[in-house]
């Protein structure tokens, strides 16, 4: 499927797979060991999975709100990015065993995060009140379950954490500044050489979260803009998915050959009337844009 732009472009067209009305879905996750599509609603608090090859869906309800998450190497746990700490989760039991408080004493939450290329959770945190203030951070949970802050500019709304094909650049933003920044990503966890990767130039919309393809391609999902836009490793736009949502959230890359684009939405702050026309707001979204992508890093940490 796909839309011809005013300048006579084709453009590939995302379709609802999934209409779960989400409040703020987030978090789209490919589990490539179990063949299976995770994300979060962030308001509803909720944990969603779908599996594709029967069509079914199933949700566990969480103690707070779940921000993100990530797979781990045990794939009876997921690691848990609630809104104030982290902790692993039993798949099996849906019990949760908590690790660290984050950001403690502090109006900020939990957002966006993505395991690096070694298996450490790299995550940021958003500003709770408004407006928000950049007065967040971005921190990478290792191995041994000890908590770091990265030397990175601090946020108010974290997001787009990323990885290249070859771990050594990291891609995020603070979404209202409408810039994605890269920054080199050593092996030792160290970062260095911070700098713009891409500006937004459309009148509308703010990077939200991003997944990486087999080419170092950063996909990003671009709120309030009906859109996920693709980015070449130089910072160059070189393909676009219209979502037909006002608020495309997160993307990931899935199915059997890692060539589904899966999109999720929200419908947080969309008035009745807007509801109304917009009424696909909360849903997931499927495309095959012709990439494919890499399997989802897992935390390589273990439950105590």
């Amino acid at each position: 499927m796909s839309v011809t732009t005013d300048d006579g472009t084709r453009v590939p067209a995302a379709a609802l797979l999934l209409d779960t009305k989400c409040i703020l879905g987030e978090g789209a996750t490919w589990c490539a060991q179990t063949g299976r599509f995770y994300w979060t609603d962030i308001e509803g608090v909720r944990l969603w999975r779908y599996d594709p090859r029967d069509g079914r869906s199933i949700f566990w309800a969480m103690p707070e709100r779940l921000a993100t998450f990530a797979l781990c190497a045990d794939p009876h746990y997921l690691l848990l990015g609630f809104a104030s700490c982290l902790a692993f989760f039993d798949i099996a039991t849906g019990e949760t065993r908590s690790i660290v408080d984050v950001e403690p004493g502090m109006n900020t939450r939990v957002n966006d995060g993505r395991c690096d290329r070694q298996g450490r959770f790299v995550f940021g945190t958003k500003d709770e009140a408004a407006p928000v203030q950049p007065i967040g951070g971005f921190y990478r949970l290792n191995h041994d379950l000890t908590l770091e802050r990265l030397a990175l500019p601090a946020p108010a709304i974290s997001n787009s954490i990323a990885f290249s094909p070859d771990g050594a650049t990291m891609y995020y933003c603070d979404s209202p500044t409408r810039v994605i920044r890269a920054c080199d990503y050593h092996a030792d966890g160290s970062v260095s050489n911070d700098r713009v990767f891409v500006t937004l130039t459309d009148a509308t919309g703010e990077p939200d979260g991003s997944t990486i393809d087999r080419d170092g391609g950063l996909w990003n999902a671009q709120w309030g803009g009906r859109r996920v836009v693709r980015y070449g490793p130089d910072g160059v736009e070189t393909e676009r998915v219209d979502v037909p949502t006002a608020q495309p959230s997160c993307v990931a890359l899935g199915g059997a050959q890692l060539g589904t684009l899966y999109v999720t939405s929200a419908r947080v702050g969309l008035d009745t009337a807007v509801l109304a026309d917009d009424t696909r707001a909360g849903g997931v979204f499927i495309a095959t844009p012709g990439r494919r992508g890499l399997p989802e890093p897992v935390f390589q940490g273990v439950p105590a």
